[in-house]
């Protein structure tokens, strides 16, 4: 077969013109009198959906800082408050928004003011960044608070979508409906609106008809020699549609990524030719230096197949049931889990790194996600080579290019280019 290339995918340059649009809108919102909401990643954006009120993802509005050299603005503004600028960045850059005196001059036109922050609460810091947040004026700050399981069954994803009240703990989906009854009953008090249970319902079932798109995909990119997407483009193509959850526009996009990573693999496209080596990042994106993959690519012919974005779209998030606010509430008890706590996470990326047949894994660890040892310890027990590599995703302030990638290169040579299994020049 003919190998050709691979180019940018359509269906990501799609969504991130689709975000600019609606972030553009957004404004327009607010300017006209209109209100919204800045959300974790990990809180229950249906919520919102179901009222018709329009939401940034503050991890979203983070990489967008990042990768435009505005973190360093916000991280600064937030250090004029006197709180530390060097302490959960990924959350303290969207802090720095409310600050900023000329807030139309930040990236994409900057971040309005919110009216509602929703998180989740993973630590004590997170806890304080927010409370900071609801602190200013005309900002209400709701929390959700963070429980936790003794025992937890490791290999939970093929029977986490239908099986959650089990595998999540009936205590725990009790505890995040309640929560979210207190969330709906203060939205009802602002919007003037009710809840609307079936309209609920029909998010929940567009989201999992999205993931279901997306884990078609993700088994597609584990089975394709060569790989042909970036996963720059994957990152993109995939969570932008993942902070619009729950809509036509959302599963349909997920749809069109599917439907060009199928056309790729088969007209055999490739990001390297010859693909050297398969690689796995185990972290989040590292947004100011979106270049390191494709110097990868470039240099080196060893290619990204796997990244958590399209694997936790995958498996992370379909909840089937009669009754969405439970099956929302399971879609969240324990989803930091899944990434960040031994033994489900460290499983997880051993069953994710063997299935895309990974021949080394760059393991970006940060300060505040826990776990990192224990994915390390377990992906080097299964015999993958493993590189950790130090920083924060989105504050590039303590970031040198050439010792990060560096590092990365010497390891890529004489750990994982020098095996007998991969293919030399």
């Amino acid at each position: 077969m003919n190998k050709h290339r691979a180019d940018r995918l359509t269906a990501a340059g799609d969504a991130l013109a689709y975000q600019k649009r609606w972030f553009a809108e957004l404004h327009e919102h607010v300017a006209a009198g209109g209100r919204f909401a800045l959300v974790n990643a990990d809180t229950p954006h249906e919520i919102l959906r179901a009222f018709d009120i329009p939401y940034v993802v503050n991890q979203w509005w983070s990489s967008i800082a990042a990768s435009r050299s505005g973190a360093q603005r916000y991280l600064d503004l937030v250090a004029q408050e006197g709180l530390p600028r060097d302490s959960e960045q990924y959350n303290a850059i969207g802090l720095g928004s409310v600050f900023d005196p000329e807030p139309a001059t930040g990236p994409w036109g900057g971040l309005p003011k919110p009216f509602l922050v929703m998180s989740d609460i993973t630590g004590d810091v997170t806890r304080k960044v927010f409370d900071v947040w609801g602190e200013q004026e005309g900002i209400t700050c709701f929390e959700f608070e963070n429980s936790a399981e003794a025992e937890m069954e490791a290999e939970w994803w093929d029977d986490l979508p239908h099986d959650w009240e089990r595998l999540a703990g009936s205590d725990r989906i009790d505890l995040l409906v309640a929560e979210m009854q207190e969330l709906i009953a203060f939205l009802e008090k602002e919007t003037g609106t009710a809840f609307d249970r079936d309209k609920l319902a029909r998010i929940m079932k567009l989201g999992n008809e999205q993931a279901e798109w997306n884990r078609r995909t993700r088994d597609l990119l584990a089975q394709a020699r060569p790989c042909p997407v970036s996963v720059n483009d994957s990152i993109s193509a995939v969570m932008v549609p993942q902070w619009h959850r729950g809509s036509e526009w959302g599963r349909d996009a997920a749809k069109q990524l599917y439907l060009e990573v199928e056309s790729r693999i088969a007209a055999g496209s490739a990001l390297a030719t010859p693909e050297r080596a398969r690689l796995m990042w185990v972290g989040r994106g590292l947004w100011f230096d979106l270049g390191f993959y494709r110097h990868f690519e470039q240099e080196y012919g060893a290619v990204f197949v796997w990244s958590m974005y399209l694997a936790i779209a995958a498996d992370g998030y379909l909840r089937y049931g009669d009754d969405p606010l439970r099956a929302l509430a399971a879609r969240f008890v324990g989803f930091s889990e899944h990434l960040y706590v031994a033994p489900m996470s460290a499983e997880w990326y051993v069953h994710q790194a063997r299935q895309h047949g990974v021949d080394g894994v760059v393991h970006l660890v940060s300060d505040d996600p826990r776990g990192n040892w224990a994915t390390t310890r377990a992906l080097e027990a299964a015999g993958i080579p493993v590189i950790e590599v130090h920083a924060d995703n989105a504050d590039e302030s303590s970031y040198d290019v050439e010792v990060f990638r560096g590092r990365v290169a010497t390891w890529l040579t004489e750990s994982v280019l020098s095996s007998a299994n991969v293919e030399q020049p």
